[in-house]
């Protein structure tokens, strides 16, 4: 166990802005402003940090958002009808497009109060949980190269592809994918899906032995992110920090258990959390581990998902013309792979919402950036922002 605390003191200090060397000779120092982004390659997207240092020390961090915001709400709100928005939706998370598809769906058929046929169930969990296994490849396989592990991420991206081969055959895309709609699916699954499903999760239980042999119990990434970045279980409370940020912590809290949707109420799976196994709990590795545990919880998911598929309709008997009644509204929240999404919807009786409010995770999460930074060097800024897993496009919308 690594117990040397990587918040570093400035030492000698004998006076604001002067340090001692060990010779007693006494250097004057200065705060700095220097700027990470909006073009960094470590920064996960277009986001600047506006970073104040002391040498290499980080005394606050300030980030700057807003370069990818497109206006999703008022876009919701402006199209002619509600199906309309899911493309939009798909956008916001573009790793996680499935997932955010699924929670305004959800949210409108509770304003409907309609229910959708058992396979749709079903096939919304593989989906979901398919997209969060190649969400994570991502968090994961990107947050090595920043670290400098260069293999790892050509194995992640790799593996993700197998995933994007299963969504193409499914609905023609690897991104984008406007599968789930309100009401049931788009389509159903094309025959040979439910084999290549359980292909892909026997081959790739073995592949996260081999990564977490290469790179998460690597002694030179474990001292590189122990001890770091570290966010306490009250803090996360404290920033409503949720998904592997918050579970990453030691907070024993998600939706897929705790606020059940969809048919997860029917597997057997374990929700993991930060353990502190190498350092303190809340650290740069707990947030990395996490991830890569609820890949192989996913798997399970999926395995007993595909096992109980059952036959029938992926379409719910809906209007053509989606008219919620007037002054009908729904939050409903659901676990992305970055935590709580969240869509507030409201009507007012015509075929388009009247408001949409999105909750992201990753704009959320990204809050807690500098209560976590502060004290820490310059190159552990890096592994703390990989760690939080943001996406841009959700933080800005």
């Amino acid at each position: 166990m690594i117990t040397e605390p990587r918040i570093i003191p400035t030492p000698y200090v004998t006076k604001p802005g002067a340090i001692r060397t060990s010779t007693g000779k006494t250097i004057r120092t200065d705060e700095m402003i220097i700027n990470m982004g909006p073009q960094h390659p470590s920064t996960h997207g277009v986001l600047r940090l506006e970073i104040v240092v002391d040498g290499e020390i980080i005394v606050d961090v300030i980030p700057h958002i807003g370069y990818l915001h497109r206006c999703f709400e008022k876009h919701a709100e402006h199209m002619t009808n509600y199906q309309q928005v899911i493309p939009y939706c798909d956008r916001m998370d573009y790793v996680a497009s499935m997932n955010n598809d699924w929670g305004f769906a959800l949210a409108v058929e509770r304003m409907l109060k309609i229910e959708v046929p058992p396979r749709v169930e079903y096939l919304r969990v593989i989906m979901a949980e398919l997209q969060r296994i190649a969400s994570h490849l991502v968090a994961v396989g990107t947050f090595g190269i920043d670290m400098g592990a260069f293999t790892p991420f050509l194995w992640t991206f790799r593996d993700r592809e197998k995933i994007l081969d299963l969504f193409e055959m499914t609905c023609g895309a690897r991104l984008l994918y406007n599968y789930i709609w309100i009401g049931g699916l788009s389509h159903d699954v094309p025959p040979g899906f439910v084999e290549k499903a359980k292909e892909f999760c026997s081959y790739f239980g073995p592949k996260l032995k081999e990564f977490n042999d290469v790179l998460t119990y690597n002694e030179i990434f474990v001292r590189r992110t122990a001890n770091v970045g570290v966010l306490p279980p009250d803090v996360a409370v404290n920033f409503a920090c949720s998904g592997p940020m918050l579970r990453g912590s030691g907070v024993n809290f998600d939706l897929r258990r705790d606020d059940p949707y969809g048919v997860y109420d029917k597997f057997e799976w374990e929700v993991q959390v930060g353990k502190g196994e190498f350092g303190k709990v809340g650290d740069v590795w707990d947030r990395f581990i996490v991830k890569v545990r609820e890949m192989e919880q996913s798997v399970k998911i999926i395995e007993q998902a595909v096992a109980a598929l059952p036959e029938g309709n992926v379409q719910a008997a809906i209007p053509k013309r989606i008219r919620p009644d007037a002054g009908s509204e729904a939050y409903v929240r659901t676990e992305s792979p970055r935590g709580e999404l969240g869509f507030y919807v409201v009507s007012d009786g015509s075929a388009s919402p009247f408001r949409v409010k999105a909750r992201g995770p990753a704009f959320v999460n990204l809050s807690v950036l500098p209560e976590i930074s502060r004290g820490c060097m310059i190159a552990d800024l890096v592994a703390i922002v990989g760690s939080a897993d943001i996406v841009l496009g959700e933080v800005d919308r």
